[in-house]
């Protein structure tokens, strides 16, 4: 059990390190957008399937409550969490049209849109980015390595070094908190805050 152990936190390590070495830059990157949608009166809108859909209503979280201080709530929305809407959009529609339909109707030009998908290849999560680049939305898409269909549909794409889903929701969720880190302190203590 104690090799076991062992074996996963080195092998989450490095795929940690391969992140600071590979995505140092698009991080702040997408850090610089999303604050960019705040100032600008936008909001953030992300989601995702399975375990990304519990990270996209996470990095929600920590921006409409708090990440490290008290301060102003700030807009942000995870599409997963209405199941009224995840069970009728699939009835009436087709599931994947489940955040696209939701895009549609809640996205506006300047917004700052994240989709999830560890392949990089989930169909409705595609849909959703792509009509929210009709929109003129500004898109960001967490992947695995190479970013799969989702590469070259999005303004910004975070690929984790790594074909093991586990480890790239690690790096996700780690990116997502860093992300909220910059976010926070650049808009509540600008002052005390150096330039990203």
């Amino acid at each position: 059990m104690k090799r076991l152990l062992a074996s996963y936190l080195v092998q989450h390590n490095t795929v940690i390190n391969q992140v600071l070495d590979k995505h140092t830059d698009t991080i702040v990157d997408i850090a610089k957008l999303i604050i960019d949608s705040y100032k600008n009166g936008g909001k953030l809108v992300i989601f995702g399937n399975g375990g990304s859909a519990q990270d996209a209503e996470h990095i929600a979280a920590e921006l409409v409550g708090k990440y490290n201080m008290d301060r102003q709530s700030l807009p942000a929305i995870a599409l997963t969490t209405n199941t009224s809407i995840l069970t009728a959009l699939p009835n009436d529609f087709y599931y994947h049209h489940v955040f696209e339909r939701q895009v549609e109707g809640l996205v506006k030009e300047g917004d700052a849109v994240i989709g999830i998908s560890t392949s990089g290849n989930a169909g409705n999560v595609i849909r959703g980015l792509l009509k929210a680049r009709e929109l003129k939305a500004r898109t960001i898409g967490f992947t695995g390595d190479g970013g799969g269909e989702m590469a070259d549909k999005v303004d910004i794409l975070f690929d984790v070094p790594s074909k093991n889903t586990p480890h790239i929701q690690e790096a996700h969720i780690t990116a997502g908190h860093i992300i909220c880190e910059i976010v926070e302190q650049a808009l509540f203590r600008p002052d005390s805050f150096s330039e990203i």
